[in-house]
């Protein structure tokens, strides 16, 4: 075990977790919502440092990052669990493993590892990806400080549901993020994920501020999120509170985990929902999980900038974030950064 940060010493040996949204008041000898973090004598230990259960080389596309370095490779970790409880997850066998079993392991993988791997796979970034990066993040920290020192960025797939206190303390070694936003109401995010909304728009506002390459991700869920009036209020947030060029990836749902009942996306509402986004004035719109091209075009001369084949991409028009006809201002990351020493 590892002791955990960000938190603090309570009366009768209790401890309050300042990781996620949640933040958990833990008595001694029990865990927190995300099941991964133990209060033993009133310290924190996190379960899960080192303990990596996934890890792959992925196109940067599949995060989905568009202008984070595209057509670069990522080399993609996990370990157990979420502080989410999302009824559609995609990995759910290992995002809520820790809810059914005994996660503890002498397995351990030790960040040195993680980015050696990584140069050797020649990827340019670390993605902390699959389950909930958060909760393992003193893992993930640890792991993007040897990181940026070789050279290599850092990018989460997230639900969005830290704390400031978190973002701060990771700040400058978090380079790039996508969140997911899962919808745009109350009810929902406490009905069918265990969680609140707001916690998560104060994140990708506050990542904006810290600088770091942010892109959204909304899964349009016949039902639950997929209303004109909904899909109107996310696209609003994104372009009022993160700018219009923050680009909004846009995923068709299909049956899975405990909505296997609820119907795949109609196409329809998917370009309904472009068309929604790109009417408030968001720059880059893209589609998931449909046919069809994901390229990237100049907003001012409708050049192409970016081509893209499902997950191969490779950039064509873009100059020191310009767009090479017009010369229009290209928003995103385009080249590696070099290492900090």
């Amino acid at each position: 075990m590892h002791e955990a940060m960000l938190f603090d010493k309570l009366d009768d040996n209790k401890v309050r977790c300042n990781l996620c949204g949640h933040r958990c008041v833990i008595p001694e000898g029990k865990i927190g919502v995300c099941h991964v973090r133990e209060n033993i004598g009133g310290t924190l230990y996190t379960l899960v440092y080192g303990n990596l259960i996934s890890s792959h080389v992925d196109p940067i596309e599949k995060k989905p990052l568009y202008h984070y370095l595209p057509g670069s490779r990522s080399f993609s970790i996990a370990t157990p669990g979420c502080n989410f409880q999302c009824m559609w997850c995609q990995n759910w066998e290992i995002a809520q493993m820790p809810r059914s079993y005994d996660i503890r392991t002498d397995k351990l993988t030790p960040p040195e590892q993680v980015v050696q791997s990584a140069l050797a796979s020649g990827s340019s970034s670390i993605a902390y990806t699959y389950t909930e990066p958060t909760i393992f993040f003193e893992y993930a920290y640890d792991t993007s400080r040897l990181a940026h020192q070789a050279g290599i960025g850092n990018v989460y797939v997230t639900n969005g549901y830290m704390t400031p206190e978190m973002l701060d303390t990771y700040n400058p070694y978090l380079d790039a993020a996508n969140v997911d936003l899962k919808a745009f109401n109350k009810k929902a995010y406490h009905r069918y994920v265990g969680a609140g909304l707001q916690p998560v728009l104060d994140s990708m506002i506050k990542m904006k501020k810290l600088g770091i390459w942010l892109e959204v991700t909304t899964l349009v869920i016949p039902g639950i999120n997929d209303q004109p009036d909904e899909l109107r209020q996310a696209a609003e947030f994104v372009a009022r509170e993160l700018g219009v060029d923050t680009p909004w990836h846009i995923s068709r749902f299909f049956p899975h985990y405990k909505m296997r009942d609820i119907p795949a996306t109609p196409l329809q509402t998917m370009e309904l929902a472009q068309a929604i986004g790109q009417e408030l004035g968001l720059k880059y719109v893209y589609l998931g999980n449909v046919a069809g091209e994901s390229n990237t075009y100049c907003p001012d001369c409708g050049q192409l900038l970016v081509r893209r084949q499902g997950y191969q991409a490779a950039v064509i028009g873009i100059d020191d974030n310009q767009c090479t006809n017009c010369g229009a201002y290209v928003a995103g990351v385009w080249q590696t950064a070099q290492p900090s020493g």
